[in-house]
């Protein structure tokens, strides 16, 4: 995929001149172009041509049109009456969506997204109808945002689809809705979505600019899209949430963030995000507040063991034996006695294994992988243990590492979890708990550094907002929720009134 980064804005925008091929207006005579369409679209097989008498021409893309529509709207009404201009023509035709070019670039571009180019014999114009059918496979429930209680609906590959599912939730006007087009090969469609009154018209302008600023050939999938509008495209750390479900997504954007939608993924993008709300889940809403409260500060903590826990075990029997209680040094010691090599190398083999099993799991069809996600687990355990390669001490926090590492609800975040656990044991094995401090220092900063949207990632803690903290790791009662985070900067504060009005007693 190539592309170029936007020009520096210090610098003044190049006056770009139209390209002449832009220019080429459409044929007065059919055959020429017939022949002209033919030489831009290098004459495709699925390119059908269709005359009708006395001097109209049909032109479309196979399986791109609604054949019924095509049949019953069109060519019946062009076959029964006739009409001398393409005035008259798009006013007989009984479609919503009938328009007039006089480009020939315009008239091709509309053809492969689906619409019926009419041409008549004599005049300079062409009619294009829209009555475009694409394939999509039925809604179904997310697959990598599954929950228990709440609507079981994901998104699907098309936008259109994805955009009446956020209509159902959100049946508002004030719901902006922005149809932007990128790449100049595929001309991708992309939706950019806010609430008007809400979001912050900055960040809106921000995010809207950076798209319009790409210059790419291609866009296929909306996590690329992400990366390249990210404030940093070289930390590891996402800044923007790519959500399959609807609701997740409306739900964002009530609180005044920005989402983009693109066609042709089922994963929507939404910012700014924050830290801490990676690892939260639209479940979290729908469950009392003490047990979602309960369900955070497990995933929480679960992040710290998956990254810390196996380089603490390093350090400690490299460095730091003084740590370990006086009970449990006779069977760690004896559970190593047969292991030859050291605990950085042991630790390093037992997570390569472990990401072998998860990433072979992942790429298997879905029986198999399960089958030797499980199987080889055990076997491969088992044997290592039995040879000596490793201790089963070490095999049982390898194993609480990888398990504690899945219960992020992004699987973005989840990926940054297996990544930076390899240069923290690293470290541990190298300094020991220097290493670890150095390593924790270092994250730190970087998330220090880091915005969404030019929102501060680490928000409400840094900058520091007390009353917005007990709402990021605690998941406060509703009746306490009543504005809007902080991080959004949004137009308007208040979900709904702080203080409900009591009625008066009698």
């Amino acid at each position: 995929m190539k592309f170029k980064l936007p020009f520096n804005k210090k610098q003044s925008a190049p006056i770009k001149e139209a390209p002449k091929e832009n220019l080429v207006r459409v044929a007065h005579e059919t055959d020429h172009f017939i022949q002209s369409i033919k030489n831009a679209t290098n004459n495709p097989a699925d390119l059908i041509i269709k005359t009708l008498p006395p001097n109209i021409a049909l032109i479309y893309i196979d399986k791109l049109v609604d054949d019924q529509s095509l049949n019953n709207d069109i060519i019946a009404n062009l076959q029964n009456n006739l009409y001398e201009t393409p005035e008259s023509l798009k006013v007989a035709l009984s479609i919503s969506e009938v328009n007039i070019s006089s480009l020939l670039k315009e008239t091709i571009d509309t053809m492969v997204n689906g619409s019926v180019v009419i041409h008549v014999d004599g005049y300079p114009q062409a009619i294009v109808a829209n009555i475009a059918s694409r394939e999509s496979r039925a809604l179904s429930a997310p697959e990598n945002e599954s929950q228990v209680i709440g609507t079981q609906v994901g998104f699907n590959e098309s936008l259109s689809t994805n955009i009446s599912l956020i209509r159902r939730y959100i049946v508002n006007p004030d719901l902006c809705n922005e149809k932007l087009k990128i790449g100049s090969r595929t001309n991708t469609s992309v939706s950019l979505l806010y609430m008007h009154g809400i979001a912050n018209d900055q960040m809106v302008n921000t995010l809207r600019q950076r798209i319009t600023d790409l210059t790419i050939d291609e866009l296929l999938d909306s996590a690329v899209l992400a990366e390249m509008i990210d404030d940093n495209s070289l930390s590891v750390f996402p800044q923007m949430l790519l959500t399959e479900r609807p609701d997740r997504f409306c739900d964002a954007i009530l609180d005044g963030k920005v989402g983009v939608i693109v066609d042709g993924s089922s994963m929507a993008i939404v910012c700014p995000q924050s830290f801490t709300e990676f690892f939260q889940s639209q479940e979290d809403q729908n469950l009392r507040w003490q047990i979602a409260t309960f369900v955070r500060l497990l995933r929480l903590t679960a992040f710290f063991l998956s990254v810390y826990l196996t380089p603490f075990y390093v350090a400690a029997l490299t460095f730091h034996y003084e740590v370990i209680p006086q009970a449990f040094l006779v069977p760690l010691s004896e559970s190593r006695a047969l292991v030859p090599f050291p605990p950085i190398f042991e630790a390093l083999l037992l997570e390569f294994i472990i990401e072998l099993l998860r990433e072979a799991g992942a790429r298997l069809p879905t029986k198999i992988g399960q089958t030797i996600g499980i199987v080889g687990g055990i076997v491969i355990g088992t044997a290592a243990v039995q040879a000596g390669i490793t201790s089963n001490i070490l095999l049982i926090i390898i194993a609480l590492s990888a398990l504690a590492s899945f219960t992020s609800p992004s699987y973005m975040m989840g990926n940054v979890i297996r990544l930076i656990r390899f240069p923290i044991i690293i470290l541990a094995g190298f300094w020991g708990f220097y290493g670890i401090m150095l390593a924790f220092c270092f994250i730190l900063i970087h998330l220090l550094r880091q915005s969404s949207l030019g929102a501060p990632y680490l928000s409400p803690f840094y900058p520091p907002r007390l009353k917005e903290m007990r709402d990021s790791i605690i998941r406060m009662p509703i009746p306490l929720t009543a504005k809007r985070p902080a991080l959004t900067r949004p137009e308007d504060n208040n979900k709904f009134e702080p203080e409900p009005v009591k009625p008066e007693k009698s």
